[in-house]
């Protein structure tokens, strides 16, 4: 494959190290704006969702999942700093000795912390608005985080490096394309086929999950169960984000990475 997009990643991780150097306070910043993107994501898909799911139609799900598709353009041109993308970006750059991995690990903490800020934030205002007060607006949402939180864990896991494998696609493959159009299209639809498929995302699970628990839930609906989820989800993003993106595409690439790098960044 072409290397320019794996150099401009590596570059993308430079230059959050940058902004995590110069201000931690600013990278917490950024990470948070990044999940309440997500939670703009969430919130449109579920609303989109609930019509379709109180007909009981087949195009609940596709409807939601197309529409979710607002947050990754959201964070894309919005900016932010998810936590999922930087398992990639952030390992790709260690293991081509750009970074050290303490800072790695740290910058991951921060990131993931951010964004549970950024989400509980969200979740704050979406209760102030009274949006979702209407028990028949909340069935869809409360349905799909009750099951959430009472899935098999070792089943969260395995969705969960799925899906960071693909949204961590859905932010890779546009750097190879040209335009936004296309760009935007291609994010939509690998963000469409983790939506469909059913794989578990942290970061957009922890914004659900922060709406659901302000809003008027049944007892399944508890911080045992986000504790239930997140935790391997957690650990798959990940697994999915560093092993499948971050050190598959270094060891795949290793005898072009070099040559290629003086040519694209001299």
């Amino acid at each position: 494959m072409e290397v320019k997009p794996l150099l401009e990643a590596e570059q993308l991780a430079l230059k959050k190290r940058k902004v995590f150097r110069q201000s931690r306070t600013r990278y917490l910043a950024r990470a948070a704006l990044a999940s309440m993107f997500i939670g703009f994501g969430v919130i449109v898909a579920f609303k989109t969702g609930n019509f379709f799911y109180l007909e009981h139609s087949p195009f609940t799900y596709p409807m939601a999942a197309l529409t979710f598709g607002a947050a990754i353009i959201l964070i894309a041109y919005g900016g932010g700093d998810l936590f999922t993308g930087n398992t990639f970006y952030y390992t790709f750059a260690a293991l081509r000795k750009k970074m050290g991995w303490p800072e790695v690990f740290t910058m991951w903490l921060y990131s993931y912390g951010g964004n549970i800020l950024g989400a509980a934030a969200f979740a704050f205002l979406i209760y102030t608005t009274g949006l979702f007060n209407d028990a028949s607006v909340n069935t869809f949402l409360l349905s799909v985080v009750e099951k959430k939180m009472t899935d098999p864990a070792s089943e969260l896991f395995f969705r969960a490096i799925l899906c960071n494998w693909l949204v961590c696609m859905a932010f890779f493959i546009p750097m190879a394309l040209k335009g936004d159009g296309p760009k935007m299209f291609a994010m939509i639809l690998f963000v469409f086929c983790f939506f469909i498929s059913g794989y578990e995302h942290s970061i957009a699970n922890m914004c659900t999950f922060a709406i659901a628990l302000v809003l008027n839930h049944p007892g399944t609906i508890s911080m045992e169960g986000v504790i239930h989820n997140l935790v391997p989800v957690t650990i798959g993003n990940l697994i999915g984000g560093s092993l499948m993106m971050g050190w598959m595409y270094y060891y795949a690439n290793k005898p072009f990475l070099d040559d290629e790098q003086s040519q694209f960044f001299p």
